[in-house]
C-alpha cells in the first residue's frame, strides 16, 4: 500500500513518532482515535506496552480515507 506523500507547501500530511493501539502488528494503516503522537522515538518507546497492545511506530499522516475517516500509515516500527 503506497504512503500519502508530503507536501512541502503545507503542513497536514507529515511522519511522527507514535504509539499504536492495536491488536496484531499486520496493519498498515490505522484510525487516529488508536494513535498517541509523541515529541520523539524515544518518548515513544518509553510510552509503548506490548501487553496493552501499545507499540510504538513511525507513522505518515494524518490523511483521510475515502470513507472520511483520518488515517494514520506505518512508515515502521520501533
Amino acid at each position: 500500500m503506497p504512503l500519502p506523500t508530503k507536501d512541502a507547501q503545507s503542513n497536514l500530511v507529515q511522519e511522527h513518532f507514535a504509539v499504536i493501539y492495536t491488536p496484531r502488528k499486520s496493519r498498515e494503516r490505522f484510525p487516529d482515535n488508536c494513535v498517541t503522537l509523541y515529541e520523539s522515538d524515544i518518548a515513544a518507546i518509553e510510552a509503548a506496552d506490548a501487553d496493552k497492545g501499545l507499540y510504538a511506530a513511525k507513522v505518515i499522516g494524518p490523511s483521510r480515507s475515502s470513507e472520511g475517516s483520518m488515517l494514520y500509515y506505518l512508515v515502521h516500527w520501533l
